[in-house]
């Protein structure tokens, strides 16, 4: 079994994790649909704005504190034997809370256009993390199973 946290320890692998990361954050993005969907791609463009590389580089400060907060779920799916897509599916709640903790403590902390961006789209932040359990799922089950 592959604990995400140790993962993280080897340089190479977390480029390639934060690399997939972002590939996931922008998939999420593009598969938005209707007003909100308008909004969430507005908010993404306009974060993503904010210097070159800024996804990537944020992504990559916070994967720490998402990989302790998600090792629980994930090493808990692999001791199980399950599917981690349908793991994630079935736990996307409890996981999107944990993950959520750590970047609203960072948007209290924060300002400007990117705690704005946040706050505006933190209303269905629960919502939007579920949708990505999938896909969170194939990261995690790529580069930390054993």
């Amino acid at each position: 079994m592959g604990s995400l946290v140790e993962v993280l320890k080897d340089p190479g692998k977390r480029r390639a994790v934060v690399d997939g990361g972002v590939r996931v954050i922008e998939q999420e993005v593009a598969d938005k649909g209707g007003l909100s969907g308008l909004a969430i791609k507005a908010t993404f463009k306009v974060v993503q704005g904010l210097r070159p590389g800024f996804v990537p580089m944020a992504l990559n400060h916070l994967m720490d504190d998402f990989a302790r907060q998600m090792d629980p779920f994930w090493l808990d799916c692999q001791a199980k034997k399950e599917d981690p897509r349908g793991y994630f599916t079935r736990r996307g709640s409890e996981i999107a809370n944990a993950l959520l903790t750590i970047t609203d403590e960072r948007a209290r902390r924060g300002e400007g256009p990117a705690r704005s961006a946040y706050e505006k789209l933190r209303p269905e932040g629960v919502k939007h993390v579920t949708a990505a359990m999938p896909r969170l799922a194939d990261l995690c089950r790529v580069h930390a199973s054993g």
